[in-house]
């Protein structure tokens, strides 16, 4: 979780990736935002060592999108984790609520279902100034957050 007191972007120490695989779902909506979240993640990945070889990309339309997506990325790209990365900001009408529940309940459940985990990686800010300071601003990076929340539960599911 950000504040004021937490950055994002420490991760403390990441198991070796260096045989571990990635599927990234990214939203195409507030591709600002998105991209450089992306951007985060993928680096992270492969500073725990990680190859770019093992990074499969997948876009979708919006965070709607992200569970279905991620959902095909399990059936077919076989990888170890999948992480999806969107940003929903808060507007005047009571949609944000619907598609915030809809997307965390739609990836919790399918990491759930399928054994595999399944990272969310979604910001959900009031407006566009919170979600550039979680996207590489003063509160870091969730794409770095959701890179390392991913190689953490694949050596947790490995252990068991």
């Amino acid at each position: 979780m950000s504040s004021a007191q937490h950055n994002l972007s420490e991760t403390g120490h990441l198991p070796d990736a260096s045989r571990m695989s990635f599927s990234v779902i990214i939203s195409e909506w507030n591709p600002e935002i998105t991209e450089a979240l992306y951007r985060g993640c993928v680096e992270t990945l492969i500073a725990a060592g990680c190859t770019k070889e093992h990074i499969t990309r997948h876009d979708v339309p919006g965070s709607f999108e992200l569970p279905l997506g991620a959902k095909m990325a399990v059936e077919n790209d076989k990888s170890d984790a999948v992480i999806c990365i969107g940003c929903v900001i808060q507007g005047e009408t009571r949609h944000f609520d619907f598609i915030c529940d809809a997307v965390a309940n739609g990836i919790m459940t399918l990491g759930l279902n399928s054994g595999i985990p399944v990272i969310f990686g979604v910001l959900t800010p009031q407006n566009q100034q919170q979600a550039i300071d979680r996207a590489g601003g003063k509160h870091g990076n969730k794409g770095i957050e959701a890179a390392a929340t991913a190689v953490k539960m694949v050596e947790l599911r490995r252990k068991f």
